[in-house]
């Protein structure tokens, strides 16, 4: 399979050379040639098969081509040592509980797989020292370093803005240590993210250090967080709710739901998306107005979806060939002010005693309000309650049980090294380690 770049000015990289580099050299994100659509005795028998058996068929559409099949299945099995339950909450309305993996959010899928999937190319092609770069708002940086942590000839480097991540959050990837570090921002998500486009496109630092990323802009990490929405088909398949299926998903980055839009090319009957934001409600209003205008993101009590110039909105555009009017046609919209988002947590818990955290809160409110008679309406919930512990036990006025995966991290020290957010700063200690 060949990636081309978004920007369209950049020559096409195959599997490898699209997971090291991470980013196109024209800034582009890379994105597949073609889309393979499944074939329809997939869908017929998708209810009889475990997740891992589906995620492997998904990933042999995306990746076979590239990838021995023995390598590839050992991989995804690997990757998902964990299920992801499907939960009736109210009347039509399902969580799929994203929140069951080693750091208790949904990115622990792509960050595993990533970290697995690079790897193996390293060895293949007898790379040492390769350097992962990923900017986080709250659960990426977690979900790839303990992805990564250990893995020989990588060392990873996660950017995170100072006070802007909950403690838990923070504990997760700042108490590892190993081939992990964790630098301390002075600034926003999206000036951390700036930091680690400005590194890519810096011509001295890649001479100097290999770089890759392991956000959501690279392929390896967006592409396999589509098991989910296989699996959840195939879960509602089961309950005979699987006509008419709407799928919510709190965005910050939107590699989550672009990974979904990349399902429903693939066949999955999935009706339409919605994409539920925070006050960083740049792509609401894109949907509303045709215009996307990138803002300042702006602090919320749903973290890990404050962001500003959310990057994947370029692969969204590009999968739907730039079209306003196609994208409308699958995907809506909705946004909700912190208020809102304590209202809902309180009110499901009160009425169901589920207990939402702040993301899944506007995935769940989103579809209360949008679905229509005869949908089934599904959410991501996306990490575990307990990871957002003073908020929601200040929302809900109780204490909120801290599962032991969390617990551990709590005990461990912080280590993090301070960082202003212009690049001199950043490409002057890179140099240096």
């Amino acid at each position: 399979m060949k990636y081309y770049s978004t920007n369209k000015q950049a020559p096409v990289a195959d599997l490898q050379e699209a997971v090291v580099k991470g980013l196109a050299s024209d800034k582009g994100l890379f994105m597949p040639e073609s889309i393979k659509p499944l074939p329809k005795e997939f869908f017929d028998q998708i209810e009889t098969m475990s997740f891992q058996e589906i995620s492997y068929r998904v990933a042999d559409a995306f990746f076979g081509e590239d990838i021995p099949a023995e390598t590839l299945k050992k991989i995804v099995y690997d990757t998902l040592s964990f299920d992801v339950p499907l939960v009736n909450v109210t009347e039509e309305i399902y969580s799929l509980e994203l929140f069951h993996g080693p750091t208790l959010a949904f990115k622990d899928v792509g960050g595993r797989f990533m970290a697995r999937l690079l790897g193996y190319f390293i060895k293949k092609q007898g790379q040492k020292d390769v350097n992962v770069l990923v900017a986080t708002s709250g659960d990426t940086g977690s979900a790839v370093a303990n992805g990564f942590l250990g893995v020989e000839g990588i060392h990873v480097y996660v950017l995170y803005p100072k006070g802007k991540v909950s403690e838990i959050q923070e504990k997760q990837f700042t108490t590892l240590g190993q081939n992990i570090t964790a630098i301390e921002v002075d600034g926003t998500f999206d000036d951390c993210q700036a930091l680690v486009k400005s590194a890519f496109m810096d011509k001295e630092l890649n001479a100097h250090l290999s770089l890759t990323s392991a956000n959501s802009i690279n392929v390896a990490r967006f592409l396999p967080q589509s098991f989910y929405y296989f699996y959840a088909y195939a879960q509602l398949k089961k309950l005979g709710k699987a006509d008419n299926v709407v799928v919510c998903v709190p965005s910050g980055n939107f590699g989550n739901i672009t990974a979904g839009l990349f399902g429903k090319r693939m066949g999955l009957p999935i009706s339409r998306f919605i994409a539920s934001n925070n006050k960083n409600d740049i792509f609401y209003q894109y949907l509303k107005t045709g215009k996307y205008t990138p803002q300042p993101s702006v602090a919320t009590i749903a973290n890990a979806m404050d962001v500003g110039d959310p990057s994947n909105f370029a692969r969204v555009l590009d999968l739907y060939g730039g079209s306003h009017e196609a994208i409308v046609k699958e995907v809506s919209g909705a946004t909700y002010t912190d208020e809102q988002i304590s209202e809902t947590v309180q009110w499901v818990y009160n009425k169901t005693h589920y207990l939402l955290d702040p993301h899944g809160a506007c995935g769940y409110r989103a579809l209360s309000e949008n679905l229509k008679p005869g949908e089934t309406g599904v959410f991501l919930e996306t990490a575990h309650p307990a990871k957002f512990l003073e908020t929601v036990e200040k929302i809900i006025g109780e204490k909120v049980d801290i599962p032991a995966k969390l617990q551990a991290f709590m005990h461990g020290e912080k280590k993090t090294v301070p960082m202003e957010k212009d690049f001199a700063s950043f490409k002057q200690y890179l140099m240096n380690v």
